[in-house]
């Protein structure tokens, strides 16, 4: 099992949009990420910079962003491009965290 952690970023005044929207997550992306091997995945939001941070537990080769050539993540993207910051591609723009600690 692999923890992997990444930050990205909301846009101003968008936290309940993006809550609302998680809340109601597409059961066919939901499917997704677990058949992709992702068995935990957590956002938490900080709301003074805006940055999300997000933390998944992934059985297999890699994590939830290993999948934007599937239709379903490029749908969800564009989803999502509107109330956080995207690459040209609508991905998120994400920055891999290193881990420095863990305890079990």
């Amino acid at each position: 099992m692999e923890r992997l952690a990444f930050k990205m970023h909301l846009n101003e005044g968008q936290k309940e949009e993006y809550t609302r929207r998680h809340n109601e997550l597409w059961p066919e992306l939901h499917q997704l990420l677990k058949d992709a091997g992702v068995s935990e995945y957590s956002i938490f939001l900080d709301e003074e910079t805006n940055t999300l941070f997000a933390f998944q537990k992934v059985n297999g080769d890699g994590g939830s962003q290993d999948l934007g050539k599937t239709e379903i993540v490029q749908k969800w993207w564009a989803f999502m491009a509107d109330i956080m910051k995207t690459n040209p591609d609508n991905s998120p723009v994400t920055t891999p965290l290193e881990e420095v600690f863990y305890m079990e």
